[in-house]
């Protein structure tokens, strides 16, 4: 069975503590993984935590920091930006090989990664690039709620002016292969609107009129279970995963805020983002880098622990079903 990496995230952040953690506390779960990053930075996060290193596979990723050269927690650094992408593009180029089946990418600073110069603001764009440059969308997720956005790390201005029919009907079929191919034969995808009341028939805009609903009539045509578009202040309630809704598998969210506040406000420590649309899998914990409570041993672990969770159950699909269906 191929193994799973994790890559160590902003190693001045949290993620090489809550994986030091997860070693330490669910050493079961862990079997099967490997971590791409530094060696010195694992280590001094298995010391933090008390777990013995050595039980650690680390694959080197970039240049070593050594005792001088080390990031501080809680501090934004371009060093430790650097260090962060080198594990990210190691982990990618590996699971691109088939070194491995999936990765689990624990949290960027994105200002670090702009300090270092690198020219993506996310894991999402990053690993977009480093597959080819496949059309991709970022899946949130947790036990009651899918969430799937149009636009990502844009400026709210620019996702609203780049909105456009076409957009809309790839990412309802990226976002319908994907539920296929992980086990939900016909999805119901619920598509939100973008203004109050979803415009109310135009009174309060036109993108629901002029964008959004020839771009659902399209996917309807592609023989894709889309509907809407729905008033994003209640769709997101109706598609959750309880008794009384359970209308929809996922929610379309028309820009970043709108898909991500709904499925955090459910809890950080039971999301998972996913990226739909590359050739890889790649699952991350629904949280940041959390400087403030870097180093003190009081991150959370569960999300980190669920994104792996989840990365091992879309591949426990065949490599051939996943990543090559038509």
């Amino acid at each position: 069975m191929k193994k799973i990496a994790i890559t160590m995230g902003d190693p001045a952040g949290i993620g090489p503590e809550i994986i030091a953690m997860l070693y330490r506390d669910h050493a079961t779960a862990m079997q099967g993984t490997v971590i791409y990053g530094d060696t010195l930075v694992m280590r001094r996060a298995c010391e933090l935590v008390g777990v013995d290193h050595s039980a650690m596979p680390v694959m080197q990723a970039g240049e070593p920091f050594d005792a001088n050269s080390l990031p501080s927690y809680g501090c934004v650094s371009g060093a430790a930006g650097l260090a962060a992408a080198k594990a990210v593009e190691a982990a990618a180029h590996a699971a691109l090989r088939g070194e491995v089946c999936a990765i689990v990418t624990a949290p960027l600073h994105k200002e670090a990664l702009a300090l270092a110069g690198i020219p993506y603001p996310g894991h999402t764009e990053m690993l977009q690039a480093l597959c080819g440059n496949p059309p991709v969308r970022m899946m949130l997720a947790n036990d009651e709620l899918r969430t799937v956005l149009v636009s990502i790390h844009v400026p709210l201005r620019e996702a609203l002016d780049s909105l456009s029919m076409y957009g809309i009907v790839e990412t309802i079929q990226i976002t319908h292969d994907f539920l296929v191919r992980t086990g939900i034969p016909h999805p119901r995808i619920a598509v939100a609107g973008l203004n109050p009341h979803a415009g109310e028939g135009g009174l309060f805009g036109r993108e629901e009129l002029d964008i959004i609903s020839p771009a659902i009539e399209a996917a309807k045509r592609l023989g894709i279970g889309a509907s809407g578009p729905f008033a994003p202040d209640t769709i997101f309630m109706r598609a959750r995963k309880t008794v009384a809704q359970d209308e929809f598998d996922a929610v379309i969210a028309m820009y970043h805020d709108q898909g991500l506040i709904p499925v955090k406000y459910l809890g950080l420590d039971a999301g998972v983002n996913v990226t739909l649309g590359l050739p890889i899998i790649r699952t991350s914990p629904d949280h940041g880098t959390a400087f403030d409570i870097a180093g003190t041993k009081k991150a959370d672990p569960r999300g980190l622990l669920y994104a792996l969770q989840k990365a091992r159950e879309f591949t426990s699909l065949s490599y051939r079903e996943f990543h090559e269906a038509a």
